[in-house]
């Protein structure tokens, strides 16, 4: 199984979403070098995405909100339409990360134009969330409910990154107050910084996994899983068990380093689930100073040491199995 063998699917593409509409297109998207764009692609075949035309439906503002660390972008269609989730900052911030929304005005998100509905909004009432660094929303629907989880720093930059829910009253606002589904608890979820990010959703056998991803953006990224019943109350934090280990990790013989940040989309065949991650194929990272902000001050040496502005991680995919209780595997061959 080829298709599946965790080779580079579309290269120096990090945060990789991919979408199987039920016009039998893959879309694609993920955070782009430069992190000043957002760009889709769409192919009849996992394989064919890595040669598809990019379309770049939409760049970055020149100042204000949405005008830095364009991130994560994720295509989602929503009651008939098509929309984009994604993080951005500020020039003169660059780390005032919030979650922005655009709409397609059509059904060709190639090509139609895309608008702005800008920063995605609290439940009325709930003033904490959404105000401090808030990046990777992705949604995913349970029991005729849909949900929003997203990552969200709270007491500034260095703080801890946790993993927050809530159900959703429209595709651009939530409809209850925000509720902690993970804080990085074990040791491999805060090497460098106490990070759980990036989720993603896959059910299997009546159970519901959230993946997220853990630790710096270098060769100790990984993921783990949060689980609970499809049945239960998604917001209740009895409901919700997490690995005790990481599920992926980066494997030194099979020169896969820092795998993370992954989606899940379904195979050609219709049945196969599949994650999609990014990873780099060496360990140690090299920042692209042509591709760090202005506003970026820190010394040469600082800037080319951080992995985050190493372009080299590549979408990946791979097979998603299940032991004998239903648990989702991550296999790297």
């Amino acid at each position: 199984m080829t298709l599946y063998s965790n080779k580079p699917i579309v290269e120096q593409r990090a945060d990789p979403f991919i979408y199987k509409h039920t016009d039998g297109y893959y879309y694609f998207t993920g955070s782009v070098p430069t992190y000043d764009s957002i760009e889709l692609r769409r192919a009849k075949t996992i394989a064919e995405l890595k040669d598809a035309e990019p379309f770049n439906v939409w760049f970055k503002h020149e100042s204000g909100p949405m005008s830095q660390h364009i991130w994560a972008p994720e295509i989602h269609y929503l009651d008939g339409k098509w929309y984009v989730y994604f993080a951005a900052s500020e020039v003169t911030d660059i780390w005032k990360l919030r979650p922005y929304v655009l709409e397609c005005t059509g059904q060709n998100p190639l090509t139609d134009e895309w608008v702005e509905l800008g920063q995605m909004q609290p439940a009325d009432g709930d003033n904490k969330t959404f105000v401090d660094f808030s990046l990777d929303g992705t949604v995913f629907e349970n029991n005729g409910k849909r949900y929003f989880c997203w990552a969200e720093k709270t007491g500034g930059q260095f703080a801890a990154s946790n993993l927050y829910l809530a159900e959703m009253e429209s595709p651009v606002k939530l409809k209850t107050p925000q509720f902690m589904l993970t804080t990085p608890d074990y040791d491999w979820e805060r090497v460098d910084f106490w990070v759980n990010e990036g989720p993603a959703v896959i059910k299997n056998n009546g159970k519901i996994y959230i993946t997220f991803s853990a630790s710096a953006t270098g060769a100790c990224y990984c993921m783990g899983y949060m689980e609970a019943d499809e049945a239960s109350d998604l917001l209740d934090r009895n409901s919700w068990k997490k690995t005790r280990y990481p599920v992926l990790e980066t494997d030194y013989d099979k020169k896969i380093y820092g795998p993370g940040h992954n989606s899940f989309t379904i195979a050609e065949d219709g049945k196969t689930p599949i994650c999609v991650y990014h990873a780099r194929d060496y360990e140690k990272a090299v920042g692209d100073p042509a591709v760090v902000p202005e506003i970026d001050k820190r010394p040469l040496e600082e800037i080319i040491a951080d992995p985050l502005y190493d372009p080299n991680r590549h979408a990946r995919i791979m097979e998603v199995k299940f032991d004998e209780d239903g648990k989702p595997l991550f296999e790297l061959y």
